[in-house]
């Protein structure tokens, strides 16, 4: 096991691969009670078709999601009852491009890192407990669906890309879940639980010796390496769609305003590409900007405003969004903002404060062990390591960023999903 120091951010880093390929990273943290363990996997909701078995393979809409919930129930009974009982806090998510299992504990941390190797490493699925977990995804779906939030941000999806499965609910639908069985879950636990296309990061004050030792004795000797997927070829630079509309049950329209992005290559580039659009999201829309003054003085956004960048394998996208009387005006607004920016440049003086900004609080988010572990694992998936943040963000220039906004705030790469007040989806 080797260990790395990173002085600018006073951390030291153990990282290990072992023979199956997995990467394991502890975040040693001296003298700190409580720890943190994160097991995560390369799947997520877009993962839906894949290469295996010499034959490329198309799975319904919701699988990664729904191995999610099942994964928790092992042949003696549940991982989640094993652990709580062992004084730990469990839970797992799964968002668009990962699944991740996780824990934090003062005590028991190696009884419970066995436990959590082990139920997610080891399949148990009935097809009666596969029948009766499709009623309650079910269940969720439809809270889901009657969350105009959640139905805002997958119009605009639907607005932005024509046919990369980011438009695609991570939950699926109630059809597509009905298609998953028993050996659609074991199949693609096959396919991306194995160690090389899984990783494990600790942050605590852990051995990251016995770390290791753990994950030799529990998990599979060997793998079937990285799998290759099809998200359904290279999306146009423009948007699929200027706009789309629903009507549900909402006092006040809800929007949501997009901007298709270029996506990245993994490796340095990816983080490049990242911090460099939070930067373009803070010059054009953070709240010490001109335009956010005018917005919120005009009454056109409120204090639930927000705004982010996000990329994933494929795609990338500038969002911003929340209530408004007239969103039309908002993106009205927005463009001339973006025209403008390109025009003239960012203001020096505030550049340089949004991006001591941004910087401060990716440091700031070092202090929570389940931001740095998340932090670790999803950058070791794009090809990067997390801790080399400080020297990436150095060499964005003002030039960079203003090249983002002339490159993506344009008409022609914009989407708006509106939620109207009404009865019922138009």
């Amino acid at each position: 096991m080797v260990s790395k120091q990173y002085p600018r951010l006073g951390e030291t880093v153990f990282h290990e691969i072992l023979e199956n390929g997995l990467h394991i990273y502890v975040d040693r943290r001296r003298d700190f009670q409580k720890s943190y363990a994160f097991f995560a996997t390369n799947y997520g909701g877009m993962d839906m078709r894949f290469f295996q078995d010499g034959r490329w393979k198309d799975t319904p809409a919701g699988v990664a999601h729904f191995l999610e919930h099942k994964m928790f129930d092992t042949e003696d009974g549940n991982a989640l009852q094993d652990l709580a009982a062992n004084g730990a806090s469990p839970n797992a998510f799964t968002s668009s491009a990962i699944t991740g299992y996780y824990f934090e504990s003062t005590e028991k941390f190696f009884d419970n890192l066995k436990i959590l190797l082990s139920f997610v490493s080891i399949p148990y699925f009935t097809q009666e407990s596969v029948d009766k977990e499709q009623g309650i995804i079910g269940q969720e779906i439809r809270m889901v669906e009657d969350d105009p939030e959640n139905q805002v941000f997958y119009a605009l999806m639907e607005c932005l890309y024509d046919h990369h499965p980011i438009r695609v609910p991570i939950a699926g639908t109630q059809e597509s879940i009905s298609h998953i069985t028993a050996g659609t879950l074991y199949s693609c636990h096959k396919a991306f639980y194995n160690p090389a296309n899984m990783v494990l990061t600790v942050a605590g004050d852990v051995d990251p010796e016995q770390v290791c030792a753990i994950a030799k004795e529990i998990l599979p000797k060997d793998s079937l390496g990285q799998m290759e997927r099809d998200y359904g070829g290279e999306e146009a630079p423009n948007a699929a769609a200027s706009e789309k509309e629903l009507t549900m049950e909402v006092s006040t329209p809800i929007f949501m305003l997009g901007f298709k992005c270029d996506p990245a290559q993994k490796g340095e580039e990816w983080m490049r590409r990242e911090l460099a659009g939070e930067l373009a999201c803070e010059a054009l829309l953070g709240n010490s900007t001109p335009l956010y003054a005018k917005l919120y003085s005009q009454g056109l956004i409120n204090k639930n405003f927000s705004y982010g960048f996000e990329l994933y394998p494929g795609c990338a996208m500038m969002v911003a969004g929340g209530e408004s009387r007239d969103p039309k005006k908002v993106r009205d607004a927005v463009l001339a903002e973006g025209e403008r920016l390109a025009r003239e440049g960012i203001d020096p003086g505030l550049f340089q404060r949004l991006k001591k900004g941004v910087y401060g609080a990716k440091v700031r988010g070092l202090n929570s062990f389940e931001f740095t572990c998340i932090s670790m694992a999803q950058s070791h998936f794009t090809g990067v390591d997390y801790f080399k943040f400080p020297e990436i963000f150095d060499s964005i220039d003002q030039a960079c960023v203003e090249d983002c906004i002339r490159s993506w705030v344009t008409a022609e790469r914009c989407g708006l999903a509106v939620v109207r007040p009404g009865e019922g989806e138009a």
